[in-house]
């Protein structure tokens, strides 16, 4: 035995020892996660040198066991002596960025590469490169697919000399027998492009990006956009046309709608990329195909960035080819590209202006309105804030808030309460009187709804309206109606005003508490539903503390509160009981 450890410091290492070496998966996974502990009671130098070898041999386990140590070898740097040492965490981490489980060699590529971060560059050359060489030229496919990850983390570190072997050994990557290889490579050429200079791009990084592009898996076809948008932002818009525009017109009309989804779903980067000259020139037209492709999915992309894409064309543009489209996809068969739409649209309206935006979208936005999916209204609804911006209330107010107040009594709640969360806005926008006139009852009808989560948002709506119009407004508009629900015979209505007074309370003025609220309250403290009365003791506590600190709110508190509650501590229900307790010992008297 080491003669610096006494018998107490040894005896968990051994334990977490054979933990590691259980047949219970559990106990291994816990041993795993405990390896910086075994490291600290170690000591750097012993942890160098027994742990990070016997870690080394542990890699034929369950998955989730070599996941977790993949992992924690990621930043074990600390526990083995630093920076200086960080090279031999890349022995396990080599033999685990071959195994045949996925997820363990992401987790292991990702791991060296946060290694290689604290590397000195003689350690890079000495340690890092060999091992990279020697994934890169494995047997099996599973250490060539992992290496593709290590090249971008460690490029711009190494000598040009170096650097030239890492682009010819990238560039045979790229060239691999094996598609999930070449998939790697693709995933992992952008990221190792930016390191490049432009030179470089040229020379070395096309010829791998045309191999991929045109590669017979659409799997690896479709990683290549990612490609393109960076070796486009890295050339001129003269060198794109020169050198790209057949890869741009062959990803954006691929066969398979998995590329063209990918060239959809990318395509505002692209065209920021490209600039805007090839944008009128090609990319108007490969749009709208995008827009009117076969595949729904591919649709609903392209559909995400209808807004983002128009900023770079005129409004006459947009007007003669966009609007046509967007009228299209609102009747489109697939509800997911509908509440794509749904989502995009309102951001056209800034870019086409008031006139354009009142005569060639605002029936569109009623038609929408009025879709059968709930997520389309949904969409809609909570993007009309933009198109306010553009129209203004009123034009609003004229025509969709019939398709709003039908809305309200949606049959899908979900959609109810995205009315509910948009009222505020609105009742800002219109002013008191036209609210009051419109919406107002509307407003107090949600108390009642059968959907407990509608009333919950209800009740906060209302909270919000005082916010808006102010105090004198919620005492004549909301209070008087809701205490008026109090003594309604369903109990329900009852818990509504209970549960109404809690939110609404801290929004309100001690005046308005004492003289309108409190009464009512207070009788409902022996209502003959316990629900009842346990939320009564709760709105009793935020009663309290939000008014009991002032000497006219602690009177308050001393006269009419702590008697009710000393009452309800006493109640036969046991839930009673506890929340006025609770609520007893929160207020201060």
């Amino acid at each position: 035995m080491d003669p610096g450890f006494s018998t107490d410091e040894i005896a968990p290492i051994a334990i977490l020892m054979d933990e590691l070496r259980s047949e219970d998966v559990q106990l291994r996974l816990n041993a795993i996660h405990s390896i910086p502990t075994i490291a600290l009671a170690l000591g750097p130098d012993r942890a160098r040198q027994e742990l990070v070898p016997f870690l080394q041999d542990s890699v034929d386990d369950e998955d989730e066991v070599l996941l977790a140590l993949a992992e924690e070898l990621g930043s074990f740097e600390e526990y083995i002596g630093g920076k200086e040492y960080a090279h031999v965490l890349l022995g396990p981490l080599e033999n685990l960025s071959a195994v045949e489980e996925t997820l363990v060699r992401d987790k292991a590529a990702e791991s060296i590469t946060k290694i290689a971060v604290v590397l000195s560059p003689s350690q890079l050359e000495e340690f890092y490169i060999p091992l990279l060489k020697r994934l890169s030229s494995g047997e099996w496919f599973t250490s060539r697919t992992s290496s593709a990850a290590l090249y971008p983390a460690v490029y711009a570190n190494v000598s040009p000399a170096l650097q030239d072997e890492l682009r010819k050994g990238f560039a045979a990557l790229g060239a691999d027998d094996t598609p999930m290889v070449r998939r790697a490579a693709a995933k992992w050429l952008g990221p190792l492009l930016k390191h490049f200079t432009p030179a470089h791009i040229v020379s070395d990084g096309l010829p791998v990006y045309r191999r991929l592009q045109s590669d017979d898996q659409d799997s690896v076809r479709l990683l290549t956009v990612e490609d393109l948008i960076v070796i486009a932002k890295s050339m001129s818009p003269g060198e794109v046309k020169e050198q790209l525009l057949k890869q741009i017109r062959g990803s954006i009309t691929d066969k398979s709608w998995r590329v063209r989804y990918m060239a959809a779903n990318h395509f505002n980067e692209l065209a920021e990329a490209v600039g805007v000259e090839i944008v009128r020139e090609e990319l108007i037209s490969h749009f709208v195909a995008l827009l009117k492709d076969n595949e729904a999915e591919v649709r609903t992309a392209a559909a995400g960035q209808i807004p983002a894409f128009a900023k770079l064309l005129d409004k006459e543009v947009i007007l003669a080819r966009i609007v046509p489209c967007v009228r299209d996809m609102s009747t489109d068969a697939s509800q997911h590209v509908r509440a794509a739409l749904a989502t995009q649209i309102s951001g056209l309206a800034p870019l086409l202006g008031r006139e354009p935006t009142i005569e060639h979208l605002l029936p569109l936005f009623l038609h929408l309105l009025k879709d059968d999916f709930p997520d389309v209204r949904l969409n809609i609804i909570s993007k009309l804030e933009t198109v306010n911006t553009v129209i203004g209330i009123e034009m609003l107010s004229e025509n969709l808030l019939p398709a709003i107040v039908e809305l309200a009594e949606d049959k899908s709640w979900r959609v109810r309460q995205a009315i509910i969360e948009y009222i505020p806005l609105l009742a800002k926008q219109l002013g008191k009187p036209f609210f009051d006139e419109q919406l107002g009852n509307l407003c107090m009808s949600w108390l009642g709804d059968t959907v407990f989560s509608i009333r919950e948002s209800a009740t906060i709506n209302l909270k919000k309206l005082i916010e808006v119009f102010g105090l004198d407004w919620g005492k004549v508009a909301i209070v008087p109606r809701v205490m008026g629900m109090g003594t309604h015979p369903n109990y329900l209505f009852r818990m509504t005003t209970v549960q109404a007074i809690t939110i609404i309370a801290p929004a309100l003025n001690l005046e308005i508490v004492s003289t309108e609220i409190l009464d009512p309250l207070l009788q409902l403290a022996s209502d003959g539903i316990p629900n009842i009365r346990f939320n009564v003791a709760k709105a009793l506590e935020v009663l309290g503390t939000t008014y009991g600190l002032t000497p006219e709110g602690n009177a308050l508190l001393v006269q009419r509160i702590k008697p009710a509650l000393d009452q309800l501590s006493k109640d036969p229900d046991a839930d009673v009981q506890y929340f006025a307790s609770r609520a007893l010992k929160n207020i201060k008297v």
